[in-house]
């Protein structure tokens, strides 16, 4: 998936990879296993302690409410967050009839998240959609 989401997830995931090989590692495996993996997950998928934590380690992550505001993620990965770029994000990721609502804007932050959770990572609690 190139554009915006590809945008975000190599802000995450780090972009020296090809966008179709598996996602590199993180970190060390942890000993707990991620929480009921679908059977497209990635056997090195990571946490969700680590994952919210690679997120918390970028830059300026504390002046951003990333955890809740599709916004504030995109300006904390240097994105510009107009409507225009959100509704283009939303068409990337199969969300039909975009109009910058707060309950789209709300949709457009989870599947984002769940997206990236899909891309090498498990995201859940207030994270998961």
């Amino acid at each position: 998936m190139m554009g915006i989401f590809s945008s975000i997830k190599n802000a995450v995931w780090g972009s020296d990879k090809d966008e179709n090989a598996p996602a590199a590692p993180a970190a060390p495996a942890a000993p707990a296993a991620p929480a009921a993996p679908s059977p497209s997950a990635m056997s090195d998928a990571i946490s969700q302690e680590e994952m919210e934590a690679r997120i918390a380690a970028m830059p300026d992550s504390d002046k951003f409410n990333w955890r809740t505001s599709i916004v504030d993620l995109m300006k904390m990965v240097g994105l510009d967050p107009s409507f225009a770029n959100r509704k283009e994000l939303a068409e990337e990721l199969g969300m039909t009839d975009y109009e910058g609502t707060a309950e789209q804007n709300i949709n457009l932050h989870h599947a984002v998240l769940n997206t990236l959770a899909a891309e090498g990572g498990a995201v859940g609690g207030i994270l998961k959609y």
